[in-house]
C-alpha cells in the first residue's frame, strides 16, 4: 500500500494542482521541477514528466504527445499509465488508488484474501437531479448494487456513466476495495493483454518488471470497462475467457490466477448493432449486460439544469478558493435551452467558463456572450 508520492514536473501549475489534490485524498506529496539532483528519499509511486524521469518502481507517466508510439514506448519503460496534457484528474486519481491499493511484486495465490483500504475512503460525486429518467437510474443502482450481477451501462458520451459505475462500487459489499478503471479505447490492441492480464517479468523484450493487469489490481472490487464497444476481437475472446473462468494469466506465464472481480462495462455505442457488423462478440454481450442501465442525455433532463448549475458552481468556486457567484433565473432559463451535445461533461465546462469571464453575477447576457446560443 503506498502512501508517499512524488510528482516531477517543469511546470509549476501542474506540480502544484496535483500536491494539492492528492494531500486532500490522504496522500503525502513532494513536488520537484527535475532540474536538480533527485532526492533519496524513496517514493511508493511517482507521478513524472517523461523527460524527467529515471527512477525505478512504480511510476505514472505525464507526456504532451498521445501518438501510439510514444505511449507504448512509455509503457515499456515500466509506467504503470500515460496520461497526456491537459490531464484528466478523475481518470488519474482512478490509477492512482488503483496502484496504491495493489502491493508491488507480491504473489497471487489462489486464495488471497480481499484486499482493504488503508487510505481515506474518497467521498463519491452526488447523481444530482430528481427528474424522471434519472430517478430510475439511481433505483436502479440501489437494486443491483447489492447483488454480484455484471453490469452495462449505455449512454453518450459526457452523461455521467463513469458515476454509475462509482455508485454501483460505493453500495455493494466491495466498497472496501479497490475500483479500478481501464479506458479500452485507449489501448493500443498489441497491449491490450499486458494491460488486462499483466507480465511477468522479461515476457518480452521491454518487460523490465513484473507487472499486474487490471483485473489483479481490482481483485476483491470493482474493474470498471469504459468504452468497451472499441475493444478488439481479439482482446473480447481473452475478456470473454476471464468472465467465463474467473481467472486470467499473466503474459509469460503459464500459471492461472484466480480473479475474484466485478465488471461493470459501459459504452457510447450500441452494442446491438456492432453485433450485427461484426465487429463486437455476442457471446460477450450477453456476459456482460446481464443488467443493463442506459444514462440519459441531458437534454432529456433539462429539469436537473438548475441543480446541475448549483452544484457545478459550488464546486468550482471552491476549487478556485472563491465565494460561490450567483446565478440569475433568467441565465438559468438561457441554460436549459441549450442543446447540450456535451451533456453533463459539457455544462460543467461551461459553469467554469462563466465563473471565470462574468461579473459578480452571472448574468443572462454572459450567457449569450460566452456561450453557445440556444438552440
Amino acid at each position: 500500500m503506498c502512501k508517499n508520492i512524488l510528482v516531477i514536473d517543469p511546470s509549476r501549475a501542474i506540480r502544484n494542482t496535483l500536491k494539492e489534490r492528492l494531500e486532500f485524498e490522504g496522500y503525502t506529496v513532494d513536488t520537484t521541477d527535475g532540474s536538480g539532483e533527485q532526492s533519496r528519499k524513496r517514493y511508493d509511486l511517482t507521478i513524472a514528466d517523461e523527460r524527467h524521469y529515471g527512477g525505478s518502481g512504480r511510476w505514472v507517466a505525464l507526456s504532451d504527445s498521445s501518438e501510439v508510439e510514444r505511449v507504448v514506448s512509455l509503457l515499456h519503460r515500466g509506467a504503470s499509465d500515460v496520461f497526456t496534457r491537459p490531464i484528466d484528474m478523475n481518470r488519474l486519481l482512478s490509477v492512482v488508488r488503483a496502484e496504491c491499493d495493489t502491493p508491488e511484486e507480491q504473489p497471487a495465490t489462489l486464495a488471497s484474501p480481499r484486499p482493504r483500504r488503508t487510505s481515506p475512503h474518497p467521498a463519491v460525486e452526488p447523481i444530482i437531479g430528481s427528474s424522471a429518467h434519472i430517478e430510475r437510474v439511481k433505483r436502479l443502482i440501489e437494486r443491483v448494487a447489492p447483488s454480484e450481477a455484471r453490469v452495462l451501462i449505455t449512454g453518450a458520451n459526457g452523461t455521467g456513466k463513469e458515476l454509475v459505475a462509482r455508485w454501483l462500487h460505493e453500495k455493494s459489499h466491495r466498497a472496501g476495495a479497490p475500483f479500478v478503471e481501464v479506458n479500452c479505447a485507449a489501448i493500443p490492441s498489441e497491449l491490450i493483454e499486458s494491460e488486462l492480464f499483466g507480465h511477468e517479468k522479461g515476457a518480452f523484450t521491454s518487460a523490465i518488471r513484473q507487472r499486474k493487469g487490471k483485473f489483479e489490481q481490482a481483485i476483491g472490487g470493482t474493474l470498471f470497462m469504459d468504452e468497451i464497444g472499441d475493444m478488439s476481437l481479439s482482446a473480447q475472446a481473452k475478456v470473454l475467457r476471464a468472465l467465463q473462468e474467473s481467472r486470467i494469466s499473466r503474459v509469460g506465464s503459464d500459471k492461472d490466477i484466480e480473479v475474484d472481480v466485478r465488471v461493470v462495462a459501459a459504452t457510447n455505442k450500441n452494442l446491438r448493432e456492432e453485433i450485427r457488423k461484426g465487429n463486437f462478440r455476442e457471446d460477450l454481450y450477453h456476459r456482460l449486460s446481464v443488467i443493463v442501465i442506459n444514462v440519459p442525455p441531458l437534454s432529456a433532463r433539462r429539469d436537473d439544469i438548475p441543480a446541475l448549475v448549483a452544484h457545478f458552481s459550488e464546486r468550482i468556486a471552491a476549487e478556485y478558493g472563491i465565494p460561490t457567484k450567483p446565478i440569475t433565473t433568467e441565465a438559468v432559463d438561457l441554460l436549459q435551452q441549450m442543446e447540450w451535445s456535451g451533456n453533463i461533461r459539457e455544462l460543467r465546462n461551461v459553469m467554469e467558463r462563466l465563473i471565470i469571464l462574468s461579473g459578480d453575477e452571472i448574468t443572462a447576457p454572459d450567457v449569450t456572450t460566452y456561450v453557445t446560443e440556444p438552440a
